[in-house]
């Protein structure tokens, strides 16, 4: 009766979570759809923006705004392609700090995007602020793990292309130039004129630093595709190279290539290496001009640093206002539905209490009757499986013995002496066996000589085949345990080690004993053939085992897996 009535109990409370997770899921998808919309929303505002090179600060607000919607379990993607835009909108500002602050939070999130271009994008942009920042060992790094993505081919050149760049800088041109040499026969790159003649410079520059005179050719090769195509950065850089160049040779025309250096870089907006033309040209020009030019440079000195600390305040401001706004926005969220739980809370209270009071009375009921029935039963069962046990045992290790001891007996000359010692070894044996079931099956001795008896009862599976280590059995106060605690832990140990004896095929076992905070703490190990937990059944001794110290009130635990030994963790309230 009680277990229809627990099916029925069951079916109702399963029927109610069902309906309460469906609805609760139906919630869960409207709400992510309403974010979904409106982050794709943010973006595609803050993507034009962003291809209006001149609304790069609306572009960031914008990212700014769907990074902060992102659900960081959901929207991971979109949350580090926003971050990755932003970081470049800083870095395009020259705010080389803030970019690498905002690219570095996307460092945890990026093993669990798919696509490998968004983590490229991160090593990248991190490669360049680290190299404009002079750590040049940590851009390689970054431009090194961005080199090693599954990404395109275009990709994997520009991360070469970037670490043979800082190799110039640490004026390392011997391992430069083979890189930018392997780069320059690539085809992708050889049909791309600003790249190649990019490439060239590079080539040109290191043998030039190797005093190689291939150098000039390299210069000259380059400067004809850069002035056909118009390109008035790259102009900058090998005008740049060519005043280096004849530097030492030829004054007069090392100041013409400084000065058309200044002029292209300063029509591309370049102005960080409009600076180094500049100098250049300081340091090479008569007193008069020297003065002249040193004016210029500090004056756009000061101008680049209030340039690059407004907009490093701005989108600091931007980030701040924004996480700002979405914390107010939570707190009165979280408010709303604080004060609408309230009002339904006083509404239903009292129909609330009358039920829970009536379930949980029933359940009581219920509970008493059921936890009964099913202490009944299992008493039942280990006294079954107890009888089962002792049956099997006197017919497995006697009933075979006798027989063929009274056929020995019948069938054999007992006056020779040989015969006779036989049969009294035989008799001696079933009797020890005899024995042995009838003190397992006895009370245990409960008083002082119980550490007595249970080392005794261990010892006895001390055998030339296996070796049974004892830990810590004097550390327990035996003394202060209960009766029949103490015959649980008896019978559990005596069947633990019965189940290995029969079935483990172990060489070695140990059994550790330990008392912390009124707690008796068993450890049983054995380096066993071991079971398979997942379809393990308990049954015979396990079951045993597990009613005993259920009944004790305590917790076991059984750790196996075939082939690594069998362990088991028993833990008994003194």
């Amino acid at each position: 009766m009680i277990p229809k009535r627990l099916q029925i109990i069951t079916s109702l409370i399963t029927t109610l979570l069902l309906l309460f997770s469906c609805q609760k899921q139906k919630t869960d998808n409207s709400k992510k759809t309403k974010r979904e919309i409106e982050i794709h929303r943010l973006i595609s505002k803050a993507d034009q923006f962003y291809n209006n090179h001149n609304n790069t600060d609306s572009a960031f607000f914008y990212y700014n705004k769907a990074r902060a919607a992102c659900d960081l379990n959901e929207d991971v993607k979109n949350y580090v392609s926003c971050m990755y835009y932003m970081a470049e909108i800083q870095q395009d500002h020259e705010d080389f700090v803030g970019s690498i602050k905002t690219s570095i939070e996307t460092i945890p999130f990026l093993n669990r995007i798919k696509n490998p271009d968004y983590v490229w994008n991160i090593y990248s942009v991190l490669g360049r602020n680290y190299y404009y920042t002079y750590d040049y060992p940590t851009a390689i790094y970054y431009y090194s793990k961005a080199f090693t993505l599954n990404t395109n081919r275009i990709n994997k050149l520009e991360a070469k292309n970037n670490i043979a760049v800082i190799y110039l800088k640490q004026q390392k041109f011997e391992k430069a130039l083979p890189i930018f040499l392997s780069i320059s026969n690539e085809k992708i790159v050889q049909q791309s004129l600003e790249n190649y003649s990019k490439i060239l410079d590079y080539i040109g520059y290191c043998y030039y630093k190797l005093k190689d005179p291939k150098a000039l050719s390299f210069f000259e090769t380059s400067l004809k595709i850069k002035s056909k195509a118009n390109y008035t950065d790259g102009l900058g850089r090998t005008y740049y190279n060519l005043a280096e160049y004849y530097q030492n040779d030829k004054a007069d025309l090392a100041m013409k290539y400084a000065q058309l250096s200044y002029k292209n870089y300063k029509l591309s907006g370049n102005t960080d290496d409009r600076l180094i033309a500049l100098k250049f040209i300081i340091e090479n020009s008569s007193d008069i001009d020297s003065k002249k030019y040193a004016l210029i440079y500090t004056k756009v000195i000061d101008s680049i640093y209030e340039v690059r600390q407004k907009a490093k305040n701005q989108f600091a401001k931007i980030k701040y206002d924004s996480k700002k706004e979405k914390e107010e926005n939570l707190k009165l969220r979280a408010q709303k539905i604080k004060n609408e739980l309230q009002i339904a809370k006083q509404e239903s209270k009292n129909i609330v209490s009358y039920v829970i009071i009536i379930f949980a009375s029933c359940l009581i009921v219920f509970l008493y009757f059921f936890l009964t029935v099913r202490a009944n039963r299992q008493k039942i069962e280990a006294t079954y499986q107890s009888e089962i046990r002792i049956s099997k045992k006197l017919h497995d290790e006697l009933a075979n013995d006798i027989y063929h001891t009274m056929a020995f007996a019948e069938n054999r000359n007992l006056s020779s002496e040989e015969n006779r010692n036989h049969l009294l070894n035989s008799l001696d044996n079933i009797y020890s066996r005899t024995r042995n079931i009838s003190k397992d099956n006895t009370p245990v001795i409960s008083n002082q000589n119980y550490i007595v008896s249970l080392k005794e009862m261990i010892s006895g599976f001390d055998t030339p085949n296996i070796n049974l280590l004892i830990n810590g059995l004097n550390t327990i106060s035996w003394d202060k345990i209960d009766k029949n605690k103490k015959i649980s832990i008896y019978r559990t140990i005596q069947e633990l080690l019965v189940n290995m004896k029969k079935h483990s095929d172990a060489t070695l076992a140990a059994l550790t004993f330990k008392e912390l905070e009124n707690t008796i703490i068993i450890n049983y190990t054995d380096n066993g053939k071991g079971i398979d937990t997942n379809k393990m059944v308990l049954r015979n001794g396990l079951h045993n085992i597990e009613n005993r110290i259920h009944a004790a009130k305590g917790h076991i635990e059984i750790h196996s897996d075939l082939g690594k030994g069998f362990k088991v963790l028993i833990k008994l309230p003194v």
